[in-house]
């Protein structure tokens, strides 16, 4: 069954549409990757799916099950997860008290999560009675991940997760993608180093004008001179 299926959306902000008619569907072994200029409705598409854009049109299966303009809370027991680009730590709480924030769905024991958040983020098992704000961004990134991993979602959305990273970083966060994926997570996520992202996607949408400008496998869209030369730097 197709576990995340987006069909159709429109919606913005302020009576001014942004999303005109967006379609982005994945497999739960899959990853989705959105690329797109500044200002092609990628973010607002991701925020559109996890409840923080009311859709106007068209609707959001999760699973099969009409999930459009449900709360975030209700999508995060329903099985999904969102990491934003910002704001997305406790900064004045340790990174365990960060992770423990990430469990409040949870009544029962947690602590294999934390177990394997730190086994896919060593630098945060180092770190975990430090207070998140005094980490790195790319550690403070994998304290966002780990968060939102420990209600266990079915789908986890990423917006923008490597911006502002030094390679070193990025590339980690772009294996941990991965490893995360084949755990049985499919992801989604907005990016703007479109070409290291499509070498991981296994679909790729690319936006433009909060439309649908090409779909495609993410090997596809990398092979293509037209998707190249607008959206890939050449």
């Amino acid at each position: 069954m197709t576990l995340l299926d987006a069909k159709g959306l429109h919606g913005g902000y302020g009576g001014m549409n942004i999303l005109n008619g967006i379609d982005m569907s994945i497999q739960s072994n899959e990853i989705g990757v959105i690329i797109g200029a500044n200002g092609a409705g990628k973010s607002t598409a991701l925020k559109a799916v996890f409840g923080l854009l009311n859709v106007t049109e068209g609707e959001v299966l999760l699973n099969g099950e009409n999930i459009t303009n449900l709360a975030p809370e209700k999508l995060v027991r329903a099985g999904m997860g969102f990491v934003p680009q910002e704001h997305n730590i406790f900064p004045s709480l340790t990174v365990l008290e960060n992770l423990e924030m990430g469990a409040f769905v949870r009544r029962d024991n947690f602590s294999h999560l934390i177990d394997q958040i730190y086994g896919y983020f060593p630098d945060l098992a180092e770190k975990r009675n430090q207070p998140a704000g005094e980490l790195s961004g790319g550690q403070r990134q994998m304290v966002a991940m780990g968060r939102a991993l420990m209600t266990e979602p079915k789908l986890l959305l990423l917006d923008e997760p490597t911006a502002g990273l030094s390679p070193r970083f990025m590339n980690v966060i772009f294996d941990r993608v991965v490893e995360i994926n084949k755990s049985g997570v499919g992801i989604l996520m907005v990016e703007q180093n479109a070409k290291q992202a499509l070498a991981i996607a296994h679909k790729g949408f690319v936006l433009a004008a909060g439309r649908n400008r090409y779909t495609d496998t993410g090997a596809a869209l990398l092979a293509d001179p037209e998707v190249a030369k607008s959206f890939l730097g050449g």
